[in-house]
């Protein structure tokens, strides 16, 4: 599993021009599944994604969690994450899951922040979303739970 991390100031998605998901300040998340994944991949992300210290503390370093300041999240799939461009010019997806097994992955990951006490907003799977962000920062991060980098 693959994630993008971005800390925001606000950002939001909209599906065919109605509003899907939007939040304040938080954290947007691009997600990606591949098919080896599994709700431990799901554990790993959410663990890293919560306890990230990227917003500043009182003496503007960055020591502070989502969690820390009561932030929100807004997940967006993005097989794309999965995009393999090392040959040619055109990449390939092979490696992303099927919306068969990614969505499943992709839904545990959202009820699970939510049970966490998180105000999370959401895209729409498989569907063509427009992101809008203002990176506070910037700040972004990559995660792997395949810990590839």
């Amino acid at each position: 599993m693959r994630a993008v991390v971005q800390r925001v100031s606000s950002s939001k998605v909209t599906v065919e021009g109605q509003v899907t998901g939007e939040i304040n300040k938080g954290l947007l998340v691009l997600l990606g599944v591949t098919h080896e994944d599994t709700s431990k991949d799901v554990d790993y992300i959410i663990d890293k994604t919560l306890n990230l210290r990227i917003f500043e503390d009182e003496n503007e370093k960055m020591n502070l969690s989502l969690k820390d300041i009561g932030g929100e999240l807004l997940v967006v799939s993005q097989f794309t994450l999965y995009g393999d461009c090392r040959k040619g010019r055109r990449p390939s997806f092979s490696t992303a899951a099927r919306p068969e097994h990614a969505t499943p992955l992709y839904e545990e990951f959202i009820e699970r922040v939510k049970a966490e006490g998180i105000n999370v907003g959401t895209g729409q799977f498989g569907a063509h979303m427009m992101v809008d962000l203002t990176n506070d920062g910037p700040v972004t991060i990559l995660l792997d739970s395949s810990k590839s980098f």
